[in-house]
């Protein structure tokens, strides 16, 4: 079969870039072996054009002029890496003007452009590939688009971001404070110097929105998503839940029930301790995502890093020149806003199991105080914990976890209970997800 030479340009040179670069001057004679592709990096442009790289293939050159690879016809495919909206927006623009294909790992950007660019991409007739912008290395995307097309996607349950992963990790196997898990999680590289994007949960609602717009068919905004962050996690919460069974994640959850609402949130979420995604360690990210027919379906991998990124990325590029992708996205049909926003349940109507802990003055009565106000907002308790030890002004932690209730009822009952002379701070309420089990029966 005769090898075809397929020019990329490549606009943003960091660490993915250099990733790109790497795998596609080193693997060039495996890619064209399996696929008949010769791959060709024609044009690298970046800001900075004087750095010293950790990957710099032979005899490429770095240009800040980002003209010489629009206007060069033979490239067919452009990379966009830039990271951030809105001088990515512009740059995927310009190339989809040009007539070139795009590939992006941006995940921001799809998330809260991607309507925009998709109907960009239409109107010249080109097609955007983004298997890069949601899990790193994990193949998710072409997963749900094609793996999974025959399946009616009711559920999907994801970790989908290392640097809380590792955080709450250490602080459930080597009992530290979220500062020092934080610390080591930026020491390790598994942090960013600002990391305010990952631990406050905006990072996974970017990649959920992404995934639920393709799972559920809906054009999905950011506004749809409820998003908590693990700044307020404590490593006592933690231990006393799993004294009780459960395991600490942050999770990206879309769920679509019976009269075909569909919620999506970030949070926190106490899962049982023996569930598969509660054995995810570390940097790792996975996803479990439940089908009509298929069941139960996990995905696990690295979701971040150059070259797990960088693997994603040149998938793309080959998917794309292979023609797959731009079928793949001519028939990406998501219901308009105006349909989708009437489909999104609000936080306050998604029922949960939930844990509370307070630190309550230590004298008779006050757990009668404490059911009291719960029972009155329609919320029953099915498991208590309480430790001995001294807190602020006398008080001693009691844990409680509750049957499924609204969250709106919670909200009611926490509100109440932070009036209570015998309590001593705020509540804290951390939400427990039961993920379903596909066992043969």
């Amino acid at each position: 079969m005769a090898e075809k030479t397929v020019r990329v340009g490549l606009v943003g040179f960091g660490t993915i870039g250099c990733g790109v670069a790497k795998l596609m001057s080193e693997e060039a004679d495996s890619i064209a072996a399996k696929t008949g592709l010769r791959l060709e990096l024609a044009h690298v442009v970046d800001i900075d054009t004087e750095s010293p790289r950790p990957v710099t293939p032979a005899g490429l050159v770095v240009t800040n002029d980002i003209n010489r690879l629009l206007n060069d016809d033979s490239v067919t495919i452009g990379v966009e890496l830039v990271g951030g909206t809105d001088t990515a927006k512009e740059i995927q623009l310009q190339m989809l003007r040009a007539g070139k294909d795009v590939v992006t790992a941006n995940k921001a950007l799809v998330a809260e452009h991607g309507s925009e660019l998709y109907a960009a991409a239409h109107q010249n007739g080109r097609c955007i590939a983004f298997e890069a912008s949601c899990a790193g290395g994990i193949p998710i995307v072409s997963a749900i688009r094609t793996g999974l097309a025959a399946n009616s996607i009711t559920a999907i349950y994801g970790i989908v971001n290392g640097t809380c992963n590792y955080i709450l990790s250490n602080m459930t196997s080597k009992n530290e404070d979220f500062a020092e898990a934080l610390a080591q999680a930026q020491e390790k590289g598994y942090a960013e110097a600002d990391p305010t994007l990952d631990i406050n949960g905006t990072d996974s609602a970017h990649k959920l929105a992404i995934l639920a717009s393709i799972a559920f068919g809906c054009d999905i905004s950011l506004g749809d998503i409820y998003v908590e962050g693990i700044e307020a996690v404590t490593k006592d919460d933690i231990r006393y839940a799993t004294e009780m069974g459960y395991s600490l994640k942050l999770l990206a959850i879309g769920q679509r029930n019976a009269q075909n609402k569909v919620s999506l949130r970030v949070h926190p979420s106490f899962i049982a301790k023996d569930s598969a995604l509660a054995r995810v360690e570390g940097p790792f990210n996975a996803i479990s995502i439940f089908g009509s027919a298929v069941g139960q379906v996990m995905f696990y991998g690295r979701g971040a890093g150059m070259m797990p990124t960088a693997s994603a990325v040149v998938a793309d590029i080959i998917d794309v020149a292979l023609g797959n992708s731009a079928t793949t996205f001519r028939h990406l049909q998501l219901k308009p806003r105006n349909e989708t926003a009437s489909m999104i349940e609000k936080i306050d109507d998604c029922s949960s199991r939930f844990y509370i802990r307070v630190m309550a003055a230590d004298k008779p009565g006050v757990v009668a105080r404490y059911g009291q106000i719960l029972g009155d907002h329609e919320i029953s308790i099915s498991g208590a914990l309480q430790h001995e030890g001294t807190g602020p002004q006398n008080s001693v932690p009691v844990v409680i976890t509750t049957h499924p209730t609204q969250e709106r009822n919670m909200v009611a009952a926490l509100s109440e209970l932070e009036t209570l002379d015998v309590i001593a701070g705020k509540p804290i309420c951390i939400r427990i997800v039961d993920i379903p089990e596909d066992k043969e029966a």
